[in-house]
Formats: structure tokens, sequence, C-alpha cells
């Protein structure tokens, strides 16, 4: 059988053509992943303060909202255990209204009624996420966190009632997410570590 001379040369650029397409799925992966706060906690500080110790637990809570609301479905979405309960889309509408006091607080702002119909789901994670990350960094990098109040109109509240209110509420809702979703059949990702803030390799 006579050899073909040009076999070599088309398979090589099969190969090629495969794997650059491989590396562009890849890089469009990472950069999605990249593009969110708290796929992973960030590097602690090496100082504790009130405000480095404040940023810390809004990190937390954007770790685990991250890893609770992530790949969720329109049926996770939907889903409610029962008829007098929020569902997870309404829970996550929820964990928004909080993240937008967080924030506000940060950015000495009064809070008040944001229209969220029009949002995505995608939307709503992201801009929550991106609350949580602008919340962490002011807090971390001031030295007096007091200067921080939930303002409701003419009505102030202490960052004390930050602490046991809205992050509060907003950790306690994302353990919500997380059982619903395993009712859903879409339990979180097993190699999350909420001790460490790290996803297992």
């Amino acid at each position: 059988m006579k050899e073909n001379k040009h076999s070599t040369p088309k398979v090589s650029y099969i190969v090629l053509v495969v794997l650059l397409c491989s590396s562009t799925m890849l890089f469009a992966q990472s950069s999605a992943k990249e593009q969110l706060p708290y796929y992973e906690l960030p590097e602690y500080s090496e100082v504790f303060t009130a405000g480095t110790v404040a940023a810390r637990m809004v990190d937390g809570l954007g770790f685990r909202f991250y890893w609770s609301s992530e790949g969720l479905t329109e049926k996770d979405l939907e889903y409610r255990p029962s008829t007098d309960v929020r569902s997870t889309g309404e829970t996550i509408d929820h964990i928004l209204d909080l993240s937008n006091v967080i924030v506000n607080s940060t950015l000495k702002k009064t809070n008040g009624k944001i229209d969220t119909s029009d949002m995505t789901y995608e939307e709503k994670r992201r801009l929550i996420l991106m609350n949580l990350k602008t919340a962490s960094k002011i807090l971390s990098e001031s030295e007096d966190i007091s200067q921080f109040k939930i303002i409701f109109g003419t009505n102030e509240y202490p960052f004390w009632n930050q602490i046991n209110g809205p992050i509060a509420d907003a950790i306690w809702h994302c353990g919500q997410l997380a059982s619903f979703r395993r009712s859903s059949g879409n339990p979180i990702n097993p190699n999350v570590s909420h001790f460490t803030g790290t996803i297992k390799q």
C-alpha cells in the first residue's frame, strides 16, 4: 500500500485544534470562577482588629453563600419544603436584601427598597457576592467600625446590630439553601471545606 504523505500533518492539525478548543474552554471556566469572589476564602489578615475580624465574618458568609447557591437549577429555585416557607429563590431574594443592608452600612447609605423583579438568579447571586466583597474590603481597612451604622430613614442602629442582625441572619439562610438543595436533589459540592474556606482537591 502506498503511504499517504499528508496523513501526519492532517492528524497533527486536528490534534492542535482540539487542544486549542480545550484550552479555551478551561480558560473560560477559570475566568468565570475568577469573576465572582468567594470561590475560596481570601487569605486572612496577619493582624487582629475589630475591622479585620468583622471583615472575616463577612468573608465567611460570602464563601458559604457562594457554594450554597452555586449551580442551582430552576427546579431548585422553586423548591420549598412546605407552602408557608420561602422557596429557595425567595430565600436568595431575602439574602440579597440582607447583603444590601450590610454593604449600605459600610458605605454609610440609607437603606431603601430595591426592585429586583427583573433580575435573573445569576444577576442576584453576583450582586450579593459583590456587595459582601465591597463591605469586607471597607471593614478590613477601617480603624473604627463603630462609624458603620445601619440606617433606616431617620433611625440609626450601631454596628452591633449588623453582627447579630443581617450578617448572622444571612449565614442562617445559607444553611437553608444547602438543606433545600439537598432535598431538591442537587446537594452542595462535597469538596467544600467550610473550616478552611477551600475546595478539597
